[in-house]
C-alpha cells in the first residue's frame, strides 16, 4: 500500500507561528498497563495509515460494522489518509499502540461541531484485545481531552445490537436514547461539565 501524505499534515514539535493549523498535540501521550500488557496512547499521525491494514485484518467484520455503522470489506487508501491526516483544531484521534511490537491496538476519535460545543466520538478496539480495559482507557483519555478543550458534551451513534458498547457507555455515565429517525440506532451522550477532574 502506498500512502500519499499531505505535507501540511506532517507533524512538527511545539507551536509554530507559520502554521495556520493547530500543531500536533504531543503533550497528550501516556502509557497504560492493562492485564500485564503495556500500551502507548498518543495522538494519531499521518504515518499511522500504514498500521491500519493489519489492524483491520485482525478486527472482526461485526466490530467493523459496529464502528462504521455498516459492513465494510475494503478501506481505500484515500479513506485511510482521511482518518490519519486530521485538522487538530476540530478533530482528535488517539491510537493505542502495543508497547512491545508497535501494533495498532485501538483508536478513539472526536470530531467537534463548528461552534465547539459538542463532538461526535468513535471507538474501535482490535477484536482479540477487547474485554481487558483498553476501550475504557481510550475513552477516558478522549474525555479528558474533550474537557481540556472546552467541549460541553460528546455523543455518538451506536447500533442497537452493539450490546458491549452500550453497556460500556452506561457504565461510563452516558445517557442512551433512541434515534428519532432510525430504530436501529441509539444516541449515547455524555455531559462534560461534571467530568472535570477525570483522570
Amino acid at each position: 500500500m502506498r500512502i500519499e501524505i499531505d505535507p501540511r499534515a506532517v507533524t512538527r514539535p511545539g507551536p509554530n507561528p507559520d502554521l495556520a493549523i493547530r500543531p500536533y498535540p504531543s503533550e497528550w501521550q501516556k502509557q497504560v498497563t492493562l492485564d500485564e500488557r503495556r500500551y502507548h496512547l498518543r495522538p494519531i499521525r499521518p504515518a499511522d495509515a500504514a498500521l491500519y491494514p493489519d489492524f483491520l485484518s485482525r478486527t472482526s467484520p461485526a466490530d467493523i460494522r459496529f464502528r462504521f455503522l455498516s459492513s465494510r470489506k475494503h478501506f481505500q487508501d484515500q479513506l485511510l489518509v482521511r482518518l490519519t491526516q486530521i485538522d487538530y483544531e476540530r478533530e482528535i484521534a488517539f491510537v493505542a499502540l502495543d508497547d512491545e511490537r508497535g501494533d495498532l491496538a485501538g483508536i478513539a476519535r472526536l470530531y467537534a461541531d463548528p461552534d465547539h460545543e459538542a463532538a461526535e466520538y468513535g471507538l474501535l478496539v482490535r477484536t482479540n484485545l477487547q474485554g481487558h480495559g483498553l476501550g475504557w482507557a481510550l475513552l477516558t483519555h478522549l474525555v479528558d481531552y474533550a474537557v481540556a478543550d472546552g467541549l460541553h458534551r460528546i455523543e455518538g451513534l451506536v447500533l442497537s445490537d452493539n450490546a458491549k458498547m452500550l453497556k460500556m457507555c452506561r457504565e461510563f455515565g452516558f445517557s442512551i436514547s433512541s434515534h428519532p429517525g432510525d430504530a436501529t440506532l441509539r444516541i449515547a451522550t455524555l455531559a462534560l461539565q461534571s467530568q472535570a477532574g477525570v483522570s
